[in-house]
């Protein structure tokens, strides 16, 4: 039996990974400070801060894993903070992560995940090592694949940097679009389409099965980029609006849609927090975030996604209907037409939680 260790398996992603690799039948550990977000995974949960090796080692000597995948890390964006101070847990937790996994012995591969925001919107990276983040969450990123790079490990790694990625257990979509959405309130940029690419949760998941499973030449000191195909941004918006309220998602004049973003700014100021509409939306929705080589670099090695639009739009209605107070509209429609698959799925701009 296989033992993987999933660092950070308490948030997003760790509570899809999670429930994944127990269906392959390894056992699975999730080392997290924090409970789990689904608490039918706290059998799963070992408290561990990454910052203090004196519990990491013992941990990772006492389990012996085969796998790490390495998701701990602070993921919102604070632009008020620096690396130092704000996202040492990034950067440092890495660094000692790498050390315990040089101690241990027995870690065959290792899969970092990193974040597309190592490069801000529209700069294409020339290598691996091309860093241009916006951010400092992206600097952070950043730093821990150099980290990774620099560590000497003797096991086999993987660099990933997830997109925009979605799915049951997102907090952020929760709040942010999918209650707007269930309300009739989302209102979509009119004009050219908004190309981006994000990912589905459950085919970001396999991602990480099928580079553990992968010959280890085709992806040892690789970096991929983990995705559904790039595209207007509207479909994703769309099924879900269908799918929460019976409605298609409402287009709106760029010019108006500018207009609301700076009503939204005067109201987040006077509740001191961000209105659901406002001007940092407003860009995110409008602009491009395009990695179409990259894309097909990792498709080229690891395949394409195998989960479709309407099937991940129908797992995460579920989830909405099991773990939430957020319940669809009885009237709502099938999300999207027959024939749609991930490729034809991205969404506006939020950070993924690694």
């Amino acid at each position: 039996m296989k033992t993987i260790i999933i660092t950070g398996g308490s948030g997003f992603i760790g509570c899809n990974a999670v429930p994944h690799f127990l269906k392959l039948g390894w056992r699975v550990i999730n080392l997290d400070v924090q409970r789990p977000l689904a608490l039918d995974q706290i059998n799963y949960w070992k408290k561990c801060d990454l910052m203090d090796l004196t519990q990491l080692m013992p941990i990772l000597r006492e389990e012996k894993p085969d796998f790490v995948l390495h998701l701990a890390a602070r993921a919102e964006c604070d632009e008020n903070t620096t690396v130092e101070s704000g996202y040492q847990v990034n950067t440092q937790g890495t660094r000692n992560l790498a050390e315990a996994i040089q101690e241990c012995g027995t870690v065959e591969r290792l899969i970092v995940t990193s974040s597309q925001f190592v490069c801000g919107p529209g700069y294409y990276p020339k290598h691996d090592q091309d860093y241009r983040p916006a951010t400092v969450y992206g600097q952070s990123k950043a730093i821990t694949e150099e980290i990774t790079r620099k560590a000497g490990l003797k096991c086999a790694w993987t660099v990933v940097r997830p997109t925009n990625i979605w799915g049951p257990w997102h907090q952020r979509y929760l709040d942010e679009f999918w209650r707007i959405a269930a309300k009739g309130w989302y209102v979509h940029p009119g004009g050219k389409p908004v190309v981006r690419c994000y990912g589905y949760v459950g085919n970001i998941v396999d991602y990480f099965e099928r580079i553990l499973a992968k010959d280890e030449s085709k992806v040892n000191k690789k970096t991929f980029y983990l995705s559904d195909p790039e595209d207007d941004i509207y479909h994703w918006a769309n099924a879900f609006c269908k799918a929460l309220n019976g409605k298609s998602a409402l287009k709106i004049p760029r010019p108006v849609l500018a207009a609301l973003g700076l009503i939204g700014d005067g109201i987040g100021k006077l509740q001191n927090k961000p209105f659901y509409i406002n001007s940092s939306r407003y860009k995110s929705m409008t602009s491009d975030y395009r990695l179409p080589e990259r894309l097909t670099e990792t498709y080229s090695i690891l395949g394409r996604p195998s989960i479709s639009l309407e099937q991940g739009v129908s797992e995460t209605i579920q989830w909405l209907e099991q773990e939430t107070q957020l319940k669809p509209s009885s009237s709502r429609s099938n999300p999207i037409s027959s024939g749609s698959t991930v490729s034809d799925s991205v969404d506006e701009a939020t950070i993924e939680n690694a």
